[in-house]
């Protein structure tokens, strides 16, 4: 796995999150988003040392169930999950380090990130 350049137009169901085995990151945002377009080289930095965690690139937006399940509320948020749950989230993360130390975290199977 790496990192998605592009956001999901369509969401996965909350239940298929839920489901999935090992560490993923799930990312909230949009394209037009300033926000998340200054993110984007951090998040990919910290994947170049993950390649193996999943990364599911959510568009988020007024009514969507996934983000509204997950509390969302600015953009970007990385909600990061080991096995489906999450163990730790970032808002409008502005450090590299702080996105590969969570990402450290659940490729370990530790909890308590972010």
């Amino acid at each position: 796995m790496a990192m998605t350049d592009t956001y999901m137009a369509t969401e996965p169901p909350r239940e298929d999150i839920d489901a999935l085995p090992g560490a993923a990151v799930l990312e909230f945002g949009a394209p037009w988003c300033g926000f998340c377009m200054r993110a984007q080289p951090l998040i990919a930095a910290a994947f170049e040392a993950h390649p193996q965690v999943r990364h599911i690139k959510v568009e988020d937006g007024k009514g969507q169930p996934l983000g509204r399940s997950f509390r969302v509320k600015l953009w970007p948020t990385l909600i990061f999950l080991r096995d489906g749950k999450e163990v730790g989230r970032l808002v409008r993360p502005d450090s590299a380090d702080d996105i590969a130390a969570a990402m450290r975290a659940i490729d370990r199977g530790e909890g308590g990130v972010g």
